[in-house]
C-alpha cells in the first residue's frame, strides 16, 4: 500500500482541520497516510517552523504531503503556503461560498468552533461528562432519574467508552448498568432498571471478541472462557427482544458509529439539553 503524509495544522486545536481533512483521506483506499497534527500554530514563528518541518518530510518521502489547515490569519496561512505541501485551506473553501450565499463577511475567530466563550452548552458537556464518570458500571444506581440514556450491556462490551463519548460530543446524561449472571439467569429488566425502561439502550457483541477482550484483563478465568460469553450474549440479547429494548451489535462498529446509531434511534440526535 501506498504511504503518504498528511499535516493537519491550525491555529487552534487542529480538531475541525483533523476531521474534516480525516474524511476527505477516508475516500482513497489504496493509500495509507501518515497524520502529523500540529496545533496552535499562531504566528509567523511557528508557522516557518511548521513549513520547514513539512519541506523535510517532503525530502524524506520524495512526494508532496498534503496539508490541511484551519488557519484564520493570513499571514500565517501564507508561510504554510509557501511549503512544499500541497495545502487545502478548508476555512476559505467553504467559507468563501457562505459568505456568498449569506450575504455577509465571516468574523474568522481563531477557535470559533471550539472556545468556551462560544459555546453555551459548554459547561453542559463538562456536567454530562461527570454524570457518565459517576454512573459508570452500575456505581449509582439512585440516580438514575437524572439520566437521559442508560446503556446495558454484559460486561466488556463497549458501555463506558460509549457513554464518555455521548457525554463529550452530544452532552449526553448517560449511565451505564452491567448485566451480572444473576440477572441474566433471571431473565428479567434488573430492579434499579425496571422503572426507566424507556431510557435503556442494549450493547451486544460477538462471543468471540468478547472472549479475547475479557482475557487480556483477565486470563485464564472462566469469565474469560468463550462458553461463559457466549452464554451471557445469549441470555442478554434473549433479555432485549423480550422486553423490546433497542440495541446495536459493538464487535464491529467504531465508538463514534456506535454513538451516532444511539443517537437517532433514542431521538437524540442534535440534542442539546
Amino acid at each position: 500500500m501506498t504511504k503518504r503524509t498528511a499535516f493537519f495544522i491550525s491555529d487552534s486545536t487542529g480538531i475541525t482541520a483533523e476531521a474534516l481533512g480525516s474524511s476527505l483521506l477516508a475516500q482513497f483506499e489504496g493509500l495509507k497516510f501518515e497524520r502529523i497534527i500540529l496545533p496552535y500554530i499562531d504566528n509567523a514563528e511557528k508557522a516557518r517552523s511548521a513549513a520547514e518541518k513539512i519541506d523535510r518530510v517532503a525530502a524524506r518521502d520524495g512526494s508532496q504531503p498534503i496539508v490541511f489547515d484551519t488557519i484564520v490569519n493570513e499571514e500565517v496561512r501564507k508561510v504554510i503556503k509557501g511549503s512544499a505541501g500541497f495545502t487545502v485551506d478548508i476555512l476559505s473553501t467553504f467559507l468563501t461560498p457562505l459568505e456568498e450565499a449569506l450575504g455577509i463577511k465571516s468574523s474568522f475567530t481563531v477557535g470559533g468552533a471550539h472556545s468556551v466563550s462560544n459555546e453555551p452548552d459548554y459547561k453542559h458537556r463538562i456536567d454530562a461528562v461527570n454524570y457518565a464518570l459517576d454512573n459508570d458500571d452500575g456505581a449509582k444506581i439512585d440516580r438514575y432519574h437524572q439520566a437521559e440514556l442508560i446503556l446495558i450491556g454484559v460486561s466488556r462490551s463497549g458501555k463506558t467508552p460509549t457513554s464518555l463519548y455521548l457525554a463529550l460530543q452530544a452532552g449526553v446524561f448517560v449511565a451505564n448498568y452491567p448485566l451480572t449472571e444473576d440477572d441474566l439467569d433471571n431473565g428479567r429488566i434488573p430492579k434499579p432498571l425496571a422503572p426507566f425502561r424507556d431510557k435503556l439502550y442494549g450493547l451486544t457483541i460477538e462471543p468471540e471478541r468478547l472472549s479475547t477482550i475479557r482475557t487480556e484483563r483477565r486470563a485464564n478465568a472462566r469469565y474469560s472462557t468463550l462458553a461463559q460469553c457466549e452464554y451471557e450474549v445469549r441470555q442478554a440479547e434473549i433479555m432485549f427482544n423480550r422486553f423490546g429494548i433497542p440495541y446495536i451489535e459493538s464487535t464491529h462498529a467504531s465508538i463514534e458509529e456506535i454513538a451516532t446509531r444511539i443517537l437517532v434511534d433514542a431521538g437524540l440526535r442534535g440534542h442539546s439539553k
